[in-house]
């Protein structure tokens, strides 16, 4: 599952989809009220597909987990869950290796809550489909390039008498000042 461009920013409530670039850091679109605001490069700005969860042995991302909880729910939403037994035995479900000492229950709160936002969004199908339809894409462009690469086999005349550089045979000169 490809999460890229969508992000979440420490003090705001929601997940935001970044929309472009400013001078001072990036606008953000949210996800749950489709408002737009600019992104300051002072707030703490957290990309989805950059953050893991702890595990026994190994720490998972969390694009992994997303994905493993839309297969266990045929991409449908969540019941709410509110007691922490009840958390905890449903990450358990969805990622059997995660660490109980190291995820707090406020994690999995929140993932929980992001994929709600993701799944009313329509992100999670939409990111499925647009990967298989990117791996086909980038099959297609590998065997044009191929084919275009194969008749430009041949080599480059050679220029004599040049030198590496453009300042090569100029000569420095002192620059008077008057005083």
């Amino acid at each position: 599952m490809n999460l890229s461009g969508i992000i979440s920013i420490s003090g705001f409530p929601g997940l935001f989809k970044i929309v472009a670039q400013s001078k001072n850091g990036v606008i953000v679109e949210s996800l749950v009220d489709k408002k737009r605001m600019p992104a300051y490069s002072r707030f703490k700005i957290s990309a989805l597909e950059d953050i893991s969860i702890f595990g026994k042995t190994d720490d998972v991302l969390l694009s992994e987990i997303l994905k493993n909880v839309a297969e266990k729910n045929n991409y449908g939403a969540l019941e709410a869950i509110k007691s922490d037994a009840d958390l905890t035995k449903f990450m358990l479900s969805v990622f059997p290796e995660f660490d109980s000492e190291r995820v707090h229950t406020s994690d999995i709160k929140k993932v929980i809550s992001w994929y709600g936002i993701l799944q009313k969004n329509d992100l999670l199908k939409q990111v499925e489909e647009t990967k298989e339809e990117g791996a086909k894409e980038k099959v297609v462009k590998a065997k044009d390039t191929a084919a275009k690469a194969a008749p430009k086999a041949k080599a480059a005349p050679k220029t004599a008498g040049k030198t590496s550089g453009s300042k090569a045979g100029k000569t420095a000169t002192v620059r008077k000042t008057g005083a």
